[in-house]
């Protein structure tokens, strides 16, 4: 490994440590969470954030806005939103300096042409217009009456959604879903946390954090992160997590066969690596371990498996599928590895 190398790396983990203090500023407590945004952005993957209303989903996105130097954009999803209400439309302009023809028509970009985009509570809306997005969040790129604008980088969606209030609601399909690097759980706050909350909230207005990174320093991690080492051994753990998440696969653990329908696939297995990628960097770490993918096992996987009859009956919860998955499949080294090859 290159001195330069070195050096990069541990610019980049004093960048997110420091980015992690500034967030600390506004958000009380909610450091996993915190910890798993930062993953999504430094891997450049899109983030859903679920939780009940009130835990603060809302203002972590807007203060890690606030810490970067990017232009943000506030989406709010209603059942009335159109998609022309997220990519924008051609409008007709008036020009009264031409008598003749004094029309004209101009492409009115809508609020997915920011840079960290928030998507509060996305399924309130109609699949249409979450389609709409999750194009935009696929391609990087949206289509104007059949002219395609390309998204400016870094493109960064952080989503919410609430599982309390069903009524009226439209949940993505798995297929959508899939288009999120990371989904994170937001629990509640514990009582030193609520404590602090409210000493911070019913007091004066704090002020803005500090702004930590600007538009090439994220580019420069995202860079730096795809340049982060996987071991063969390590990446074999990843793809045997995803292949036992199969209930048709021999190896399946009790579990996923009684309480799967379907497993994670291959954008699933991509996840994991890139996600444990994201730790490693943020750890100021150039090689990827196993204890890296099982860290990100639960947020990159938990959206990407589906629950057959039974394990919805049985009340039976996707991480407790990926606590089977991680007890089950073993984390072999590099020499465990070779001793089996020889051996078959």
């Amino acid at each position: 490994m290159s001195e330069q190398f070195e050096a990069g790396l541990r610019r980049a983990a004093d960048a997110v440590g420091k980015l992690r203090e500034a967030i600390g500023h506004v958000v009380v407590g909610q450091g996993a969470v915190v910890d798993q945004v930062m993953w999504g952005l430094v891997a450049g993957g899109h983030v859903l954030l679920e939780g009940a209303p009130g835990l603060g989903k809302t203002l972590l996105v807007r203060t890690l806005s606030q810490c970067l130097d990017l232009r943000f954009s506030r989406i709010q999803f209603t059942p009335d939103l159109m998609p022309s209400d997220v990519i924008g439309t051609n409008v007709l302009i008036l020009d009264p300096s031409q008598r003749a023809a004094g029309t004209m028509f101009a492409v009115q970009k809508g609020p997915i042409f920011g840079q960290i985009v928030l998507a509060d509570e996305i399924n309130r809306a109609t699949p249409k217009t979450q389609s709409a997005l999750l194009e935009a969040m696929a391609e990087h790129a949206v289509t104007i009456a059949g002219t395609r604008h390309v998204l400016e980088e870094p493109f960064f969606v952080l989503a919410t959604e609430n599982p309390i209030e069903m009524e009226g609601t439209y949940p993505l399909p798995e297929a959508q879903l899939d288009r999120f690097l990371l989904k994170v759980l937001v629990p509640n706050p514990t009582e030193d946390e609520l404590v602090d909350v409210l000493g911070r909230t019913t007091g004066r207005e704090m002020g803005a954090p500090p702004r930590v990174l600007d538009q090439a320093g994220i580019l420069a991690l995202r860079l730096m992160c795809r340049d982060v080492v996987v071991a063969e051994p390590v990446a074999r753990y990843a793809a045997r997590l995803v292949r036992a998440s199969d209930p048709t696969d021999a190896q399946a653990p009790d579990l996923v066969k009684r309480s799967l329908r379907y497993g994670a696939g291959v954008r699933g297995a991509q996840s994991l690596v890139l996600a444990a990628k994201a730790v490693a960097l943020c750890e100021g770490r150039a090689n990827v371990s196993f204890a890296d993918v099982a860290r990100v096992a639960k947020p990159a996987l938990r959206h990407r498996i589906i629950r057959s009859f039974e394990g919805e009956a049985d009340g039976v919860s996707t991480d407790s599928v990926i606590d089977a998955l991680l007890a089950s499949v073993e984390a072999r080294p590099a020499k465990v590895d070779a001793e089996r090859a020889r051996t078959a």
